[in-house]
């Protein structure tokens, strides 16, 4: 038994001190980025602005069938607007999801992987642009496999609210999870993005896959939100980022798919429970309808007015910014512009 306790002991030792690097790694890049990095924006909307038809319970995953060319498109548009880090069109694939639309396990895993590859194709062709033109600005650039929450994949809105009714346990998030995580992992992304998480519920699952299964690849938790204080379940900001806090697996936590002007409060709550990094993409402030599968103006920003708040956000302690819902390559251009203070 002791033997067996001391080899327990060596190999969590070992994973922490492999993890610990993984945080460092993300802060030295952040450095080499000039002390920010900047996310891409929104995926969906600016697909659908290419032609894309997004009625579809798999939303932009659907592109990674019908028109893949659009996704690494879209990439290029956020590469060539600053992003350092553009984030993969599988927020809403499942493996569930593709099985309901009639595809073998197999495919399923297959787009998964194309979701990751189209994304390092992309940049693999801007840092191509970057060696035969001096006006584009080669800069470290990430990967990160977007994970979508359990709600996204039954498309009914439960992501913007987190209830998932009483049936649905850790147990159950973990199941549903798992493989398409694994997948991610082993895909050639350099983080995984657990976006949009509605509850602590789900911030608990994720993190406990990612232990289970020795997930080697960092990640962070952005957490959807409905005020300065609390996730769309009702949950606390607090105790949510105290999950990604304790878990030595995830480099970076912050705040998506929530509206501009609570970002502020929520840096500041966020920054009393973890010293890791903390990133912000908020959308354009309008709310979803998704019985009618469309967005409208409640206290939406104009794209100047939205990169007016990136000072005040980088005052308050966020040190990754980028856009979610509605947002374009124009705002994070002005992202961009705001932060490093001279155009791109």
């Amino acid at each position: 038994m002791g033997l067996e306790g001391d080899g327990k002991e060596r190999n969590m030792k070992e994973m922490i001190e492999k993890c610990g690097g993984k945080e460092r790694n993300m802060k030295e890049m952040i450095e080499k980025c000039g002390g920010y990095a900047i996310i891409d924006g929104g995926f969906a909307t600016e697909l659908e602005r290419h032609g894309a038809d997004l009625k579809d319970p798999l939303w932009s995953a659907k592109c990674l069938i019908t028109s893949p060319h659009l996704v690494r498109r879209v990439h290029l548009d956020y590469l060539e607007a600053g992003a350092n880090i553009i984030i993969t069109a599988s927020y809403q694939a499942t493996i569930q999801g593709f099985e309901a639309k009639g595809l073998s396990r197999e495919e399923g895993e297959g787009l998964l992987r194309r979701s990751v590859k189209l994304a390092v194709e992309a940049r693999d062709i801007y840092y191509e642009r970057c060696t035969k033109d001096q006006s584009y600005s080669k800069r470290p650039i990430l990967v990160a496999a977007s994970v979508g929450s359990y709600g996204a994949y039954l498309a009914d809105g439960s992501e913007y609210r987190g209830d998932y009714g009483y049936a649905v346990t850790v147990e159950t998030l973990k199941d549903f999870h798992r493989e398409r995580v694994k997948i991610l992992a082993d895909s050639g992304a350099d983080l995984i993005a657990f976006e949009t998480i509605p509850n602590l519920l789900e911030a608990k699952a994720y993190a406990e896959v990612l232990e289970e299964e020795c997930i080697e690849i960092p990640a962070w938790f952005s957490f959807s939100c409905k005020d300065e204080s609390n996730v769309v379940s009702g949950d606390s900001i607090l105790d949510c980022a105290s999950i990604a806090d304790s878990s030595t697996q995830i480099v970076a936590v912050g705040v998506n798919c929530t509206a501009p002007r609570f970002i502020h409060g929520l840096i500041s709550s966020i920054k009393k429970v973890t010293s890791k990094p903390v990133l912000v993409y908020p959308n354009s402030g309008e709310t979803y309808i998704a019985e009618s599968s469309r967005w409208v103006k409640s206290s939406g920003v104009a794209e100047d007015d939205f990169v007016s708040y990136i000072g005040k956000w980088r005052d308050a302690g966020a040190s990754i910014f980028g856009g979610c819902c509605r947002t374009t390559p124009n705002t994070i251009r002005g992202i961009t512009q705001a932060i490093y203070q001279k155009p791109l």
